[in-house]
């Protein structure tokens, strides 16, 4: 099947966009403190740079990258350094902080002036993109200079940019291609200029037949960008399904896009890289889409890294009702939040507030062997059977029977009668085989 626009498994679940996908991205204004984790990406913390008591404005770098997978921060306002200390992110743990005092006034450092994108370097673009503080913003944060800089860089020959957005209810990147589609592909020539042997593919699922046209009119000179329209199901912007669906291409867990001869950025990222590149800015903004049955006025809002949870949803009229559960990021792939009181982050890419918690709400019961989860599984393994080792702690068993190749994209969890917590098993026990792994390395 392979590059035929789609991948083996899969499903159709209620997809939520219709609530917030005509509404166009709108700029939010932090009111209170804004709060800046020094963990804002795969790898080592960035290391704080300013003081208590210290003066910043909007784009000056408040703490530098901790090692070469690290990424610098930046202030996304001008005010006062009130001090660096611990904070709840929103993943539950407490780190450490970089706390500003917004004065209101927006001041902002100059960028200089930039070269234009045919005079630049490979190394300069790189670099920019590195001081930039540029992470992968479609939700995993491993800093994008790592990426763009594998080993044999010839052997690069397709650049994807994943503008799939398959995950329900997620609608920042439909906007993004909608009202800024040229900084997409802007972004994406950037990327190609690392590449001489490569060919840009902006990969869509086909339930955005308007993102499409307005892509394929805007590259129809592009010789070496293609817009590829993918079979909309979930989980098609998995990195792993989108290059099978976009190249024929397969990767395992062991191995890297780059083995298979590919980069992939998110939308979001590649507008970053774009801002990095051609104007010498830093990462400061993101697209959240706070959305849900709970929300007055679902909305796509441009937020200023480091803007407290607690006014986006304010800024969305508040809730019609009390919400049953909020998830950072989408239904499948998300994570349930236990309080608001925490910033967005590089990585933030929605607040979903239901009115109901279906998972709660539904009763486990024994596994009746139907095979749902292997039909619907993209990783082709058999998740009952790798729940059952997580279950009993079986780590040599999970390992033999492909228990890595999970991508923990929660299809199985989905389809399962029993409503058995497949995904959140394996997930946990793949969580304990590569801090393992890390041990012993």
């Amino acid at each position: 099947m392979g590059a035929r626009g789609t991948f083996t498994g899969g499903i159709h679940p209620y997809d939520g966009k219709d609530l917030s996908k005509d509404k166009p991205i709108k700029d939010v204004l932090p009111k209170g403190d804004l709060v800046y984790p020094l963990s804002q990406h795969i790898g080592a913390p960035a290391v704080p740079i300013v003081q208590k008591g210290d003066h910043v404005l909007t784009g000056q770098k408040i703490a530098e990258a901790g090692g070469f997978v690290s990424a610098p921060i930046y202030a996304t306002v001008s005010g006062t350094v009130k001090g660096i200390e611990k904070r709840r992110i929103t993943l539950g743990d407490s780190v450490d902080s970089i706390i500003i005092e917004n004065d209101g006034l927006y001041e902002e450092v100059d960028y200089g002036v930039c070269k234009p994108l045919e005079e630049q370097s490979k190394e300069e673009i790189i670099k920019k993109v590195q001081t930039a503080g540029v992470v992968g913003m479609g939700g995993a944060g491993f800093p994008t200079h790592v990426k763009l800089s594998p080993k044999e860089p010839d052997k690069i020959e397709y650049v994807i940019g994943n503008c799939a957005e398959c995950e329900p209810y997620l609608t920042s990147d439909y906007r993004r291609m909608i009202e800024e589609p040229q900084k997409v592909i802007d972004g994406l020539k950037c990327v190609l200029a690392l590449f001489d042997n490569a060919q840009g593919i902006l990969a869509v699922e086909d339930n955005k037949p308007d993102c499409i046209k307005i892509l394929k009119e805007l590259t129809k000179d592009e010789p070496r960008i293609t817009v590829k329209g993918l079979k909309t199901k979930y989980p098609q912007g998995a990195e792993r399904q989108l290059i099978y669906a976009a190249t024929g291409r397969m990767i395992n867990s062991d191995k890297l896009p780059a083995d298979a001869g590919c980069i992939v950025d998110n939308v979001d990222t590649l507008v970053a890289i774009n801002s990095a590149v051609r104007e010498n800015k830093p990462l400061m903004y993101r697209i959240v889409t706070v959305t849900g049955d709970a929300i007055a006025d679902p909305c796509n809002f441009r937020v200023r890294i480091g803007t407290n949870y607690h006014e986006l949803i304010e800024e969305a009229g508040g809730f019609t009702q009390e919400p049953a559960k909020i998830i950072n990021g989408g239904p499948m792939m998300g994570f349930a939040l236990f309080h608001l009181d925490v910033p967005t982050t590089k990585t933030a890419s929605a607040l979903l507030c239901l009115t109901k918690d279906d998972v709660s709400a539904s009763e486990e019961g024994p596994c009746i062997n139907c095979g749902r989860c292997v039909e619907v599984c993209p990783g082709r393994v058999v998740p009952a059977r790798l729940a059952d080792y997580a279950a009993r702690g079986n780590k040599e068993a999970f390992q033999k029977h492909n228990g890595m190749e999970c991508c923990e994209c929660g299809c199985c969890s989905f389809i399962c009668p029993a409503k058995r917590p497949l995904t959140q098993q394996i997930k946990s026990m793949r969580k304990m085989v590569l801090a393992d792994r890390r041990k012993k390395s």
